[in-house]
């Protein structure tokens, strides 16, 4: 049995090292003093967020960027309190979802896409807070290079709380994943909060057709889609003005179901490496919960244990502490606790994804 968690987390330790070294191949970019060329439609779906959106429009309002050159559109999934914009300053358009399919999300794009007037159109979520360089770092990479869709880092405000800075690391994990990805030319996830495309590529694409049963995944799907077919096209932008911050959940139940919604998907990838990372990361957690059981109900010893958690405590704190300079210039906290609990965490979450089903801004999805 050890035999066979020991072949796991080696092999788990050495695609990671992989991971690692590709993240080193993805080079930061810094912007130029090109003068502003690209117009942006950001679109914004939101359900329930009067407390957020203002933080996020004021910080599109404060965009280092020719107000003309950018528009907002908000779409509204059925919101319980309807949202007013207090001020015009910005190009605004709210409008309700059009529901056609599982995916309230997926369907908020797909309206807001009938309505854009700009070809470049970027996602980004009700709960964020965008840096002021944000699309001007966007247009100059866009003017410097043959793209028509870029991947872009998102991180979490915390507080001092051990379940915030746990979100923060598991976060971590995953953007260290997504970049290291890209650096080896296998690029399968990103983040809709930080997404930007083409209107002409999403048409070519034919949107979200073919996923649109699935309720998460407008980003992921996409991008997996368009790296298919036209990889070339496809980046991911290092830069330090494109990070985009957004909050953490409130609470564990909150994390527990989010995390849900986002492991759901892995089994629809259609990037066979995403896939198969995905099953080694969770065999590799499994791993590790499955040692501490051996060892308690004592059929191992604690060598066979510590020898497990440092040879994936090694290798995970390499790819992390890459990510976190990257996003947040800042010390992790809890590093021990959090990669101790991380495990059991992961490997529920991955369980009950598979079994169950999952709430998600009020409602009620299954798989």
């Amino acid at each position: 049995m050890m035999l066979i968690l020991y072949t796991i987390t080696l092999i788990y330790c050495l695609v990671i090292a992989w991971l690692s070294y590709g993240f080193t191949k993805i080079k930061k970019y810094q912007s130029s003093e090109l003068p502003p060329k690209t117009h942006f439609t950001i679109v914004v779906p939101f359900r329930n967020e009067v407390e957020n959106l203002p933080i996020l429009l004021n910080s599109i309002s404060r965009l280092n960027y020719p107000i003309e050159f950018f528009e907002v559109i908000l779409v509204d999934d059925d919101s319980e309190e309807a949202f007013c914009i207090l001020s015009q300053k910005l190009n605004i358009q709210i409008m309700k979802n059009i529901r056609v399919s599982n995916s309230p999300k997926k369907d908020a794009i797909t309206t807001a896409m009938q309505h854009a007037t700009n070809e470049w159109i970027i996602t980004t979520d009700a709960d964020c807070i965008v840096p002021k360089n944000w699309l001007q770092t966007l247009d100059n990479y866009i003017q410097l290079n043959d793209v028509s869709m870029i991947a872009g880092a998102v991180t979490y405000e915390c507080d001092t709380s051990f379940l915030h800075h746990f979100q923060q690391l598991d976060l971590t994990s995953l953007q260290g994943a997504t970049i290291g990805s890209f650096g080896l030319n296998k690029g399968f996830m990103c983040n809709g909060a930080n997404f930007a495309y083409t209107k002409s590529l999403f048409k070519k694409l034919n949107g979200f057709d073919g996923n649109n049963k699935i309720a998460s995944g407008d980003d992921v799907f996409l991008l997996q889609k368009a790296i298919a077919i036209f990889p070339e096209q496809v980046h991911y932008l290092k830069a330090d003005e494109n990070i985009i911050i957004t909050k953490p959940t409130p609470d564990w139940r909150s994390l527990f179901h989010q995390r849900i919604r986002w492991a759901a998907k892995t089994g629809s990838y259609q990037s066979a490496f995403g896939k198969l990372l995905g099953i080694l990361v969770f065999l590799a957690n499994l791993s590790v919960v499955a040692t501490w059981i051996l060892f308690f109900t004592l059929q191992t010893n604690y060598i066979n244990l510590l020898s497990i958690l440092i040879l994936k405590f090694i290798l995970d704190s390499v790819i992390l502490y890459q990510t976190n300079s990257f996003l947040t210039k800042k010390q992790m906290r809890f590093f021990i606790l959090s990669n101790l609990w991380y495990p059991f965490f992961s490997t529920s979450v991955a369980i009950y994804s598979l079994l169950g089903s999952y709430e998600w801004k009020g409602r009620q999805f299954s798989k």
